[in-house]
């Protein structure tokens, strides 16, 4: 009986070391599995912190467009005011224009010809004469606000080309 609890004695101490080796390879394969998923967590946060600096710059940039669209449609709003006010002025200037040629019409058909109804005839046709000219000038400005604005564009968007310098250094 003696060796019965002898043999005993000895496959419990076996045992014991089995199982304590297996929760040393459990423990190893946890802490293995543990450090796999820090670096994944790692990999992670750098990815989420590269994608909230992006869009911390794509917000800038939206901005930054937002703030240029809005002024350019104040510009383009000032551009329509003023044209407007010279348009309408032109129509006035021409409305009597129209006045004064039909009262010197008139004053001719009747024989009586006024040398103040003929001054203002010539007045009128001048302020007619100046406004046109002021309305064609600020639809000029603004055509040419509009293509000034487009060409930015054009050249924002185009590639500055290379000089023959930086080509031949790199064959070289």
């Amino acid at each position: 009986m003696s060796d019965i609890d002898e043999l005993q004695r000895r496959i419990t101490a076996a045992l014991d070391r089995i199982g304590t080796g297996l929760d040393g390879l459990g423990a190893q394969a946890q802490a293995e599995e543990l450090a796999a998923l820090k670096t994944q967590l790692e990999e992670e946060r750098l990815a989420n912190a590269q994608l909230q600096e992006r869009n911390k710059k794509l917000r800038e940039k939206r901005e930054a467009l937002v703030t240029k669209l809005e002024a350019a449609q104040a510009e383009k709003a000032e551009q329509v005011k003023r044209l407007d006010g010279e348009l309408r002025a032109t129509r006035a200037a021409n409305d009597k224009l129209r006045e004064n040629n039909a009262a010197l019409r008139a004053a001719l058909e009747s024989g009586v010809a006024d040398a103040d109804q003929i001054n203002a005839s010539l007045q009128a046709e001048l302020e007619a004469l100046r406004t046109a000219q002021a309305a064609e000038r600020a639809e000029a400005e603004t055509i040419l606000s509009e293509l000034d604005s487009a060409l930015s564009e054009v050249a924002a968007d185009t590639p500055a080309p290379q000089s023959d310098d930086t080509t031949q250094s790199e064959d070289a």
